[in-house]
């Protein structure tokens, strides 16, 4: 797995498209029992290389019920992201994570972790790449109907604060997933 990690963090596939340059941020270890799946680093994560550095982090690692350390403890937590690294800045926020990354190092990964019992699939980009034609039409639909995901996979929103709009509007995911993924994580992690 070190050695993996090690070729995934020298990476520069898709340099030529990044703004910032590449910085491959992924944390990963045989032994690991949730694997999250989200879009791409941002513009913090870049410049500070610790994966979900941010307040979406600080909102993620709240919905999971963890604090820091449990959330960065490889042995228990991996962070594969769907790119790897930052894309970019685009009209209304940052780019979609660059198509390279996923099909390129997800598999080698997997092949390499041993304990995985849940995946958190963050966000439509992750959900459409591992749930293909399960994946409902929209975002909503799919996190609405997140039983029928598990017990491999617990699907998420994005926990941007740009996305406090959606749960204002969706206020039964803070009331009905959150402790149901609270109780997964606690039970996985114990």
């Amino acid at each position: 797995m070190k050695k993996l990690i090690k070729e995934i963090s020298n990476c520069n596939v898709c340099k030529e498209h990044l703004e910032l340059g590449p910085r491959p941020i992924v944390s990963a270890h045989r032994k690991s029992k949730v694997v999250v799946i989200g879009q791409a680093p941002g513009t913090v994560v870049h410049k500070t290389g610790i994966p979900w550095d941010d307040k979406s982090g600080e909102n993620l690692r709240n919905w999971m019920g963890i604090d820091n350390i449990d959330f960065y403890n490889s042995q228990k937590i991996a962070i594969i992201p769907m790119g790897f690294c930052y894309p970019g800045k685009g009209k209304s926020g940052d780019l979609p994570p660059r198509k390279e990354c996923a099909p390129l190092w997800h598999n080698p990964l997997f092949n390499k972790l041993q304990e995985v019992e849940l995946i958190l699939l963050i966000g439509k980009y992750a959900q459409d790449y591992y749930l293909k034609n399960d994946a409902k039409k929209t975002l909503t639909e799919t996190v609405k109907n997140y039983q029928e995901y598990l017990p491999k996979y617990f699907v998420l929103p994005h926990p941007s604060p740009r996305n406090n709009i959606w749960q204002a509007k969706n206020e039964w995911f803070p009331r009905l997933v959150i402790p149901e993924l609270q109780k997964e994580i606690k039970r996985i992690l114990k």
